[in-house]
């Protein structure tokens, strides 16, 4: 693709990128066929490479942002299909972060999207304020067809009362700052990113990576100064805030390497590792904390990656359930892990199926379900009817957006981890079947 930005231009690094991605495309479209909303929509501009063309229009002219632009870049899920599917390396995933930072300086939005907006970016990341307006929302539930009119602001607040659980879990003292001692003969040190809205909504996934990195003789650092990393922030385009959190667990997390070592960074919420692991690129212009971002970055792993590297095995006999395995986005294409979670839980004795469309998002993408209803309703719905088509008695995923967005209809959705740790001898998953052994 031909570009034509200018030499001052060309001096911003963050449009040097721009510039380096766009030229990679070759107008293929391939990625159109793997695009969730262009399969839902069949509009050329929801798609990849129609985005793609708009981005680059709206850089390379340096004017604000444009309410049709702004519409279709805010459809995109980033759930990075295209990025899986793109025969020429497009990294489409800083593109679309970079436009969307644009957005954020140079776009008015209407009053009542710029407030939903900031109360997302000021709840989502705090736990000890997110969970009283969860109690207040699942409170609120029963009210959510007194919300009246099909407007995207009334369909907004719908979803986000259907998204409130009718109750929350006690929070877990497991997952407060501190350190685990590995059982035994200590034979690795690693720290556990605790999250921001996964602590609130299931405490119980990192009860049960704890619980099973520890029995495997790994000790758990929970670093005090850590939190969230970043993500939900970052796919607003508030990238300022987006590098508070980041640079506070690098930080957090450098010392900890300091003073104790750590032989890597452990994520069990698939969202958070694709930002984690792209820290260096993040501070790739910060000289101050450059080195500290890209070796805390290529410490970061996804909890099922360490398992495989440490040798995990099953200490009970193999359960009778089938598993229905979604392949979280931010999992099978942020971070190219595809075979580990499916491979550990067949370890463990699991009979494992996998839907069609394997490929299409689910619809959650963060703050996606509530920012735009529509379109995840309808993700949602023909992802379950895949996974609900293969027969399953649970369906498991690695991302809490996932399991809350798939959750309700009939299924349990249970965290991987959960389930290894299950059959590696923790307890069994509060909402197992019943039939379970």
């Amino acid at each position: 693709m031909q570009t034509h930005f200018t030499d001052e231009q060309l001096r911003d690094p963050a449009t040097q990128v721009a510039n380096a991605v766009l030229r990679s495309c070759v107008h293929c479209g391939m990625c159109t066929a793997t695009c969730p909303t262009f399969v839902l929509l069949g509009d050329e501009l929801d798609s990849p490479r129609g985005r793609i063309y708009l981005m680059k229009d709206m850089l390379e002219s340096g004017r604000p942002a444009t309410e049709e632009v702004v519409r279709h870049v805010d459809r995109c899920l980033s759930c990075l299909s295209c990025m899986t599917t793109c025969p020429s390396g497009v990294n489409y995933m800083h593109l679309v972060d970079h436009a969307r930072a644009y957005i954020q300086r140079t776009y008015r939005r209407p009053p009542m999207e710029r407030l939903m907006r900031a109360a997302l970016a000021a709840l989502l990341p705090y736990p000890e304020r997110l969970r009283p307006m969860l109690k207040l929302a699942g409170r609120a539930r029963p009210l959510r067809n007194l919300v009246p009119g099909s407007s995207m602001l009334a369909s907004r607040l719908r979803a986000m009362l259907d998204l409130a659980p009718a109750s929350l879990p006690a929070p877990s003292a497991l997952q407060r700052p501190g350190v685990t001692l590995a059982e035994g003969t200590r034979k690795g040190r690693v720290a556990l990113l605790a999250g921001c809205a996964q602590q609130v909504l299931s405490p119980s996934i990192n009860e049960a990576t704890i619980r099973l990195l520890t029995r495997m003789g790994i000790e758990v650092v929970i670093a005090r100064e850590a939190g969230c990393c970043g993500a939900l922030t970052h796919h607003m385009g508030n990238e300022d805030a987006a590098k508070i959190s980041a640079r506070a667990n690098i930080e957090a997390w450098h010392t900890e390497i300091a003073n104790g070592g750590l032989d890597a960074i452990i994520i069990n919420t698939s969202g958070c590792g694709t930002v984690v692991k792209d820290y260096g690129f993040l501070f790739r212009n910060d000289s101050d904390i450059a080195a500290k971002a890209e070796a805390i970055a290529s410490r970061a792993l996804d909890i099922t990656e360490y398992l495989q590297r440490i040798g995990y095995s099953p200490t009970r006999g193999a359960p009778n359930l089938t598993v229905a395995y979604h392949a979280a986005c931010s999992l099978q294409h942020g971070q190219r892990v595809l075979d580990a979670p499916k491979a550990l839980l067949r370890s463990a004795g699991f009979t494992i199926a996998e839907p069609r469309e394997s490929h299409l998002c689910c619809g959650s993408a963060g703050t996606y379900n509530i920012m735009q209803p529509k379109i995840a309703t309808r993700l949602r719905r023909r992802k379950l009817d895949r996974l609900k088509a293969t027969s399953p008695d649970v369906i498991a995923a690695g991302n809490i957006g996932c399991l809350t967005q798939l959750a309700g209809d009939g299924v349990p959705t249970i965290h991987t981890v959960e389930l290894l740790d299950w059959m590696a001898g923790g307890p069994a998953p509060a909402n197992l079947p019943k039939a379970a052994p």
